[in-house]
């Protein structure tokens, strides 16, 4: 679009959302030559008009206000006629915005992007840009080729369209920043990941990262749900009491916030389950059963949202023998509280546990503990042996599995009793 027709459509916006009476004003400064022709055409009706409503023989005064009427009418023809030719004006120029609106967004793109066929790219997209023109085959048909700003060059045939990176930087502005956003959050997110994966010192750091950035993704919910993770791992590090209650509080706190931003996070509901059932380690009988039940909804929740996680099957394990393995104490509380007061079996935990090592064979040293314990529990010796053999294969890394190791080697002394 040429500037002149840039300005054309600016001032036809303008004229439009001006109004109807700002037009008319202007209008009677600029009215066409075509004008006259119809106010005379309106003045020949008028001296008909005149010719019947005055006699011959009329007196003096009474033409006289009867030619007075009779300017009266001209006036108003007059200004009738300039609103007839002020509504065809104005109904080109609806004509010319429906035209010219739709290419609104191709002048704005260019006037970000500066005259000429060159597109530009992000200086962090050239790397990219050159490796899809080195690999993508060569068209010998006809096509545009323009060297990209930083000397890479790029070639479109007429069949191709745009690539995904080419797509992101003809967006409106205010888009190419939400994607920017959307990427950082992304490379954050994964550098937390990794840091997870690594040893205490890196989950620290993990901390550390997601405490700073706790005011910028406060509603994010999967930055929620990994910094209640990252809770959950200082939680099994440390040993003082206190410093576990407020890591478990504070992390419960996330995850639940986590769940209300959406309640389809299978993550969410999974570490809010875990901070439950950390909670217990810290509540009288009354409360410990209740995040007991906390616990199961909401890890019955994240195994609907993500059956093929074996974590999952391995934490209902540890929710069914624990419910087994209940007091009398404790079932004479549940039973007071609940109308249904929670039951399982060891049965029921050990087909949990054996789910998880189906899922991921050597899946961990913990989940080899408790399928030992449910064997032995169930009278079956051997199986338990088994599984007591399998636990030894697996060095122990974390805290838990440090816990288990401990749990094993009472276990093998009552096997070999």
């Amino acid at each position: 679009m040429s500037p002149f027709e840039n300005r054309g459509l600016m001032l036809g916006i303008m004229a439009g959302t001006a109004g109807l009476s700002l037009v008319l004003v202007c209008y009677r400064k600029i009215r066409k030559p075509g004008a006259a022709v119809r106010i005379r055409g309106f003045q020949d009706i008028g001296n008909r008009i005149n010719s019947v409503v005055l006699p011959q023989n009329e007196a003096p005064n009474e033409q006289g206000a009867v030619m007075v009427l009779h300017g009266r009418q001209l006036q108003i023809l007059e200004k009738l006629n300039g609103l007839l030719l002020t509504v065809d004006e104005l109904k080109r120029e609806v004509e010319f915005l429906k035209e010219a609106i739709p290419k609104l967004e191709e002048l704005v793109r260019k006037e970000l992007q500066g005259s000429g066929d060159v597109q530009r790219v992000s200086p962090s997209h050239r790397a990219t840009r050159r490796r899809k023109a080195e690999t993508a085959p060569r068209e010998t048909t006809s096509s545009e080729e323009a060297e990209s700003e930083g000397g890479y060059l790029t070639a479109h045939t007429d069949s191709e369209g745009e690539s995904e990176e080419e797509k992101r930087w003809t967006k409106s502005p205010d888009a190419v920043v939400e994607s920017e956003k959307d990427e950082d959050l992304h490379n954050f997110l994964q550098q937390v990941d990794n840091l997870h994966k690594g040893s205490e010192a890196d989950k620290k750091e993990g901390f550390r990262l997601l405490l700073e950035n706790d005011d910028k993704y406060e509603n994010c919910v999967d930055f929620l749900w990994r910094l209640a993770r990252a809770y959950g791992d200082l939680f099994e590090m440390t040993t003082d009491a206190e410093e576990k209650r407020k890591y478990v509080t504070d992390g419960k706190i996330k995850a639940e916030k986590a769940i209300q931003l959406d309640a389809g996070s299978a993550e969410s509901h999974q570490w809010f389950a875990i901070m439950c059932g950390y909670m217990s380690q810290f509540e009288s009988v009354q409360n410990k059963i209740r995040n007991g039940y906390l616990f199961k909804e909401h890890l019955d929740k994240a195994i609907e949202l993500k059956p093929q996680d074996p974590f999952l099957y391995y934490l209902n394990g540890r929710w069914c023998y624990s419910v087994a393995q209940l007091s009398w104490l404790e079932k004479k509380v549940a039973a007071a509280l609940f109308e249904t007061p929670p039951t399982s079996t060891v049965e029921e935990a050990l087909q949990n546990f054996l789910k998880a090592e189906e899922m991921h064979p050597g899946y961990s040293k913990c989940n080899y503990v408790y399928l030992a314990k449910c064997y032995k529990d169930l009278g079956q010796k051997s199986n338990a042996l088994k599984y007591c053999d399998s636990a030894l294969s697996i060095l122990s890394v974390t805290n838990e599995d440090k816990e288990a190791q401990k749990d094993l080697e009472a276990l093998l002394l009552t096997l070999k009793l």
